[in-house]
Parts: C-alpha cells; sequence; structure tokens
C-alpha cells in the first residue's frame, strides 16, 4: 500500500482546551479551539482525529461536537489508559495537538426521506451524536427520528442533560435503558438490542446507523434483519485499535481493510463476513 505522508496528515496543530467536563466517573469531554483560524478543522459525523498530549501520548478519538458549531471540537472519551488519564486532568486554557480530522462518515444525506434508527451503546453515542445534530438541523428531511441507547447502569448514562431535552421534543424518539438498575431507575432494563423489535419505524424505509462495543452491534445487526430492515440500510462504526490513522502501524486492521483509512464507518455488507468472526 502506497501511502503520501505530508505534514499535513503528521503534523499536529495547536489548539486550547475551552473546557473539560465530567460526564459520568470515567467519561470526560474536552471542548477545544484553534490557536489559528488557519488551523481550524471542519469535520462530518462519524470522522475522528488524533487528540496529542504533548511529553505523554498520542490517541484517535471521535468527534462529538456539533459540525455547525467550527471551529470548535467537541471529544468525549473514557479515561482508560495514559494518555486519556493524563488529558482528564487538562485545564481551560491548556495546550494540545489536534491532526484530522479522518475517516469515513456517517451516510446522512441518504436517509433524507427515510425514518432514522440511530443504535448505541455506552461511550458509542459519542461519535453518533454529530449525526444527530445535523439531523436535528434539518429535521424536516427525515422521517422518524430513534435513537435507542444502552448504558450499564443510570450512572454511566453519557450526555443526560442533552437525553432529557431531546426526550422532550416532540419530532425525536428517545430510548434508553440500563443493564443494571439502582432503585431510583424507572426505566427500561436490558441490553439495548431489545428495544429493536418495540422501536416504531418503516422496516422498509428507514437509514439505521450503530455504534457500540463489537458484541452489541453483531446482535443489534441481528435484530435488524430479523425485523426486515435491508442489510444495505444498516451502518456500522468499526472504530478500535486505532493508533496512527494514517495505515501505516497496522493496529487496526480488519481483515484486509484498515479501520482508519476504509472507516471508521463501514456500510454492514461491505464487512458482516468480518464482523461474523469473533478476534479479528
Amino acid at each position: 500500500m502506497h501511502v503520501s505522508i505530508t505534514s499535513q496528515t503528521m503534523l499536529p496543530h495547536q489548539y486550547r482546551v475551552q473546557r473539560v467536563r465530567q460526564e459520568t466517573p470515567d467519561t470526560f469531554t474536552l471542548e477545544l479551539h484553534p490557536m489559528s483560524e488557519a488551523s481550524a478543522i471542519r469535520f462530518v459525523p462519524g470522522q475522528f482525529n488524533m487528540l496529542y498530549l504533548f511529553g505523554v501520548g498520542e490517541i484517535p478519538i471521535s468527534i462529538s461536537g456539533d459540525p455547525r458549531k467550527s471551529p470548535t471540537l467537541v471529544h468525549t472519551t473514557r479515561a482508560v489508559g495514559t494518555v486519556t488519564k493524563a488529558m482528564r486532568g487538562l485545564r481551560k486554557g491548556d495546550i494540545l495537538g489536534v491532526r484530522g480530522p479522518y475517516g469515513s462518515h456517517w451516510p446522512i444525506a441518504s436517509g433524507v426521506g427515510r425514518d432514522i434508527v440511530i443504535i448505541a451503546g455506552g461511550i458509542g453515542l459519542a461519535p453518533l451524536r454529530p449525526t444527530l445534530y445535523s439531523i436535528v438541523a434539518d429535521r424536516d428531511k427525515y422521517g422518524r427520528v430513534i435513537l435507542l441507547y444502552g448504558s450499564r447502569t443510570p450512572i454511566d448514562i453519557l450526555y443526560r442533560r442533552e437525553l432529557e431535552s431531546w426526550r422532550s421534543r416532540f419530532d425525536l424518539e428517545i430510548y434508553v435503558t440500563v443493564d443494571r438498575a439502582l432503585k431510583s431507575w424507572r426505566g427500561d432494563v436490558g441490553v439495548v438490542t431489545h428495544l429493536i423489535s418495540k422501536a416504531p419505524f418503516d422496516k422498509q424505509n428507514c437509514l439505521a446507523m450503530i455504534c457500540g462495543p463489537e458484541v452489541m452491534m453483531r446482535f443489534a445487526v441481528m435484530e435488524l434483519l430479523k425485523r426486515g430492515v435491508p442489510d444495505d440500510r444498516i451502518y456500522i462504526s468499526m472504530e478500535r485499535n486505532m493508533k496512527c490513522a494514517i495505515g501505516l502501524c497496522g493496529h487496526c486492521q480488519f481483515g484486509s481493510l484498515f479501520v482508519c483509512k476504509d472507516g471508521p464507518v463501514f456500510p454492514y455488507p461491505g464487512v458482516k463476513d468480518l464482523l461474523s468472526k469473533w478476534e479479528i
């Protein structure tokens, strides 16, 4: 494979931290603003950036903000490794390096005139949030818009206030379930895939977008197919193990594909043979 390495693909631009917001006990959101207009990044829903914490390291993180609010970038991630744990300690005014955007995007345009079904598990809601922003901004172009979101516990629900705000609208249908409920929880309990059979959408005229743990996506696709959704109307995000963003390191190789270059958003027919095999 020939890869053209340029300053645009490898050199990070400097962004200043505007805000660090704790979302859940292990998840936080960074709001970033470019140091100069020349370095401002424009993106489409589904793409990701490489964030570089000087002296610590670099990681790929999906963009989870509103595309219309560029040049501000929003990234939500879990504090699970050396870099993300260090990033959680950032304060307003600190500097990060950003390069991107990279990757494919959610096919929002092909959903015009159709029902939209968005299925998210855990932090998988973050890469899908820009899609919701874009759809809500042009709400009249779509049929029913349905979000099915699953979390481990009520404490782990991401963007809680925003979900409550969306749920109060008459033109969005939001369903939230948790794997394990607390005494105060009055909502659904169980895996998010159980909601698919009950969701009110036109199986023959819909577009489904899925992001979450691979086992959840595998069963979500199975439920959609069982419901009668055509497989070419199903898209999934295969974000995992990405490291360099330009296909050189091989960490994100997925069969013959590279998630960072060919994805992370894939039409289901293009990866169904790989998705059905464990440990690829």
